[in-house]
């Protein structure tokens, strides 16, 4: 099992606050940082620091931490060009020294393209299978070789396998509570499946999806590791829970406890011995207030050494 913070700083972090989380999360030993990939707050409330790109981010990471794996969940196709999303992410991988992961996803925030002028097309899963095409392709061509596609979207001719990642295989994380398409491009491309935000049953129903689509295609299962993300609030004491939920706006009572991770160690534990018991290799705790570093220092040293390892 693995255990990873996930963040949210287009809510309002700067780039010291993410350093601040990543070193603290990598000391009391989480296995990663991830990070949404967003420009433009959502809902409402005080804008500023205002938006960090995010690769440019876990670039600056790669070179202040030294152990924890770093990584979108997700960065959307609209964003950037897949052949130069292959650079920067082996160049992040570079300097990480071989601890760089790839989320990609569609993208659904339709007002944050309209905000900074992105192209938001109403269909969007051929972009996503095309990156994924590319950047899977870039990365296994073979030194001296040069990778071409031809596709709907993108056309690459002789385009040179540059830099190379670090690591022999790039994870690549695909994600989604689609129930055809999304589980299909997992099986032909990823390395990592990601179900976020959804109930115990629902996650169950996607895990096995995921799986009979890489029987379909003669994948053994059991290569796809399996992860899950969910909003995360965690105190030793109700007060504690109570004023953390009010720093996000919430009451305790919102974090329905099917979905979320919500509690003191004892019920954090129960929480993710039912998804390990589900099938997830991969738990992800989506914290949203990233000044409050008391946080990740209490789900390290009082939760992690009780959970599934």
């Amino acid at each position: 099992m693995e255990y990873c913070v996930f963040t949210e700083p287009q809510q309002g972090a700067s780039y010291d606050d993410q350093l601040a989380f990543a070193q603290t999360a990598e000391r009391v030993g989480f296995d990663g940082f991830f990070r949404s990939d967003h420009f433009l707050r959502m809902g409402a409330g005080d804008p500023l620091p205002g938006p960090t790109d995010a690769w440019t981010t876990l670039a600056g990471l790669a070179r202040e931490t030294s152990r924890i794996r770093l990584g979108t969940l997700v960065s959307s196709v609209t964003y950037r060009q897949p052949g130069i999303l292959a650079i920067q992410v082996a160049q992040v991988d570079a300097m990480s020294g071989g601890r760089a992961e790839l989320g990609l996803g569609t993208g659904w925030f339709e007002r944050e393209h309209r905000a900074y002028g992105i192209p938001f097309p109403a269909k969007r899963f051929d972009l996503l299978e095309e990156q994924l095409a590319i950047v899977t392709g870039l990365w296994n061509t073979p030194a001296g070789e040069t990778f071409d596609f031809h596709g709907r979207h993108y056309d690459l001719e002789d385009a040179p396998p540059l830099p190379r990642p670090t690591q022999p295989r790039m994870p690549v994380i695909v994600g989604g509570a689609g129930p055809k398409r999304t589980p299909e491009l997992a099986a032909r491309f990823a390395t990592e499946f990601n179900i976020g935000f959804r109930s115990e049953s629902e996650i169950a129903e996607r895990f096995a999806g995921v799986r009979d689509a890489c029987e379909r295609i003669g994948r053994d299962p059991a290569t796809l590791q399996l992860s899950v993300a969910l909003p995360t609030l965690a105190a030793p004491t109700e007060d504690g829970l109570a004023r953390r939920a009010a720093a996000i706006g919430r009451t305790v009572d919102e974090l329905h406890p099917d979905v979320n991770i919500v509690g003191a160690r004892a019920e954090i534990a129960a929480k993710v011995e039912r998804l390990v018991a589900l099938g997830a290799d991969r738990v992800y705790f989506q914290l949203l207030d990233l000044q409050d570093v008391e946080q990740v220092e209490y789900l390290g040293a009082d939760v992690l050494p009780h959970l599934p390892r």
